[in-house]
């Protein structure tokens, strides 16, 4: 019998693609914010976390695009998200490695502002993304991009705060190094799940 007989294809959750259409508007829009935000302010950890809006939004449109396929073309898109996410992971953490050697001061205030504004944005998302948290890989993989984007947020109003209070671009830095964790713990999590669903697939199970 085929595998197929027993997938559910996430499509079918109730609201779970308009849900997907807001993250990825949001994502898309904050993406543009933060790259010019973190470009003006000189910030390291403006720039990963708007480089993370790009790929959540990619992630986002391959995630509509899966949607109604079979658990096996989920699981493939999945793997590909996570290895998205831990190439991204290694970029931000080669970038803060880099930035150790020197460089300007970046501007607190715009990083603080900027940071508010994204975490509003993600927590509204977050919340919409709760109640699929705990489905496929796909959908785990949306959940945990979204998460990570909350404690990143939250990580570069802590950098904002370090940064003006002294005068020190560590703080910018230090956080770019979290985000970068964040990035590689969860594609850990998204590659794991991917291959035990592909592994699913093939035996039926």
């Amino acid at each position: 019998m085929s595998a197929n007989c027993c997938e559910t294809p996430s499509s079918a959750v109730p609201g779970y693609g308009r849900v997907l259409w807001i993250a990825l508007v949001v994502n898309a829009a904050m993406f543009v914010v933060e790259v010019f935000a973190g470009l003006f302010a000189g910030s390291l950890s403006l720039q990963a976390d708007a480089l993370d809006f790009l790929g959540d939004a990619g992630n986002y449109a391959l995630s509509l695009w899966a949607a109604s396929r079979g658990l096996r073309v989920r699981a493939g898109v999945a793997t590909v998200k996570g290895i998205t996410m831990g190439l991204f992971g290694v970029w931000v953490l080669a970038r803060a490695v880099a930035g150790v050697a020197g460089g300007d001061v970046p501007q607190a205030e715009v990083m603080g502002l900027t940071g508010l504004g994204a975490l509003v944005a993600n927590l509204g998302v977050a919340a919409l993304l709760y109640r699929y948290r705990n489905g496929d890989s796909n959908m785990r993989s949306v959940w945990l991009c979204t998460r990570n984007d909350v404690l990143g947020n939250v990580a570069v109003l802590l950098a904002a705060s370090g940064v003006l209070a002294l005068s020190s671009r560590w703080p910018d830095l230090l956080v770019a190094a979290v985000i970068s964790s964040l990035a590689l713990g969860g594609a850990a999590q998204i590659l794991g799940q991917a291959q035990r669903e592909r592994q699913r697939s093939c035996t039926g199970r």
